[in-house]
């Protein structure tokens, strides 16, 4: 026990930015983030560009040496086949992809997919040394039916069923009522779920890899607000959505702790 969480923050640009307008991104957020004195031991910092920027993205990071990772919003439960507009895990693992965004809400509510389809994305995931992060939350619905960690401790056991107790993973707590609405939910809301959360996954996987998954909140995160997310005991970082594509905000939420006031 005992172990130190660094810092994740994320930036899902969903379906923005072509592949210059990536570049232009990524070089001013590198920028930005070298002229503030950031480094990657204080926070990790990780894009999410549409899967027709990474390789612009991957060329960028390696020829500049950039202290930015980045990953991919989605993948294919299929490692290769007659699936007509699917991507593998296999060519994220060749466009040098840490990461990949599994069960955001929008792939849930406009696609369909259901907590045994994400169980085997998140093993396609591990098949190719991609962590996954996890997306959980609830609904206004949900939130007045059944209260704030129902759905998404549900989610959770559904997408981790058959997990690999020693695999790297991220969960990202979104309440879906929050995400793009500029009504966060409170630091206490998101430090009382990813509590719960962090308890679920103990019980899952251990004490040992619930301790060292990093937990992060997502839903109209900002400059203005992270301090009090980071502030929680079990938030970890943030997955940042309309924010991330203003690199000057989003460098700003990644250097959270110069927000914290005593």
């Amino acid at each position: 026990m005992g172990v130190t969480r660094t810092p994740l923050i994320a930036g899902n640009w969903k379906m923005n930015e072509d592949h210059l307008q990536a570049i232009a991104l990524v070089q001013k957020l590198a920028w930005t983030l070298s002229e503030a004195g950031h480094e990657s031991s204080d926070a990790e910092v990780v894009v999410f560009p549409p899967y027709t920027d990474l390789r612009s993205v991957q060329t960028l990071v390696a020829a500049d040496k950039l202290e930015i990772g980045y990953g991919a919003q989605d993948l294919s439960v299929h490692d290769s086949g007659a699936f007509t507009g699917e991507i593998s895990g296999a060519f994220l693992e060749k466009l040098g992809c840490s990461y990949v965004i599994i069960g955001h809400s929008e792939r849930r509510q406009y696609h369909n997919e259901t907590d045994e389809l994400l169980a085997q994305k998140v093993q396609a995931a591990l098949r190719y040394g991609l962590t996954p992060v996890l997306c959980v939350g609830e609904t206004a619905e949900d939130l007045e039916k059944y209260g704030a960690s129902a759905v998404p401790v549900a989610q959770l056991r559904g997408a981790l069923a058959g997990f690999p107790v020693d695999a790297p993973l991220v969960v990202a707590y979104e309440p879906v009522w929050a995400i793009g609405s500029g009504k966060a939910a409170t630091a206490e809301q998101a430090g009382e779920v990813a509590t719960v959360l962090r308890s679920t996954l103990t019980e899952l996987l251990g004490a040992d890899a619930a301790e060292r998954t990093r937990i992060l909140y997502g839903g109209s995160v900002k400059k203005a607000n992270i301090a009090g997310f980071m502030a929680q005991r079990d938030v970890d970082g943030a997955l940042v959505g309309g924010a991330s594509l203003d690199a000057d905000e989003f460098a700003g939420i990644a250097q959270f702790s110069k927000h914290i006031t005593v």
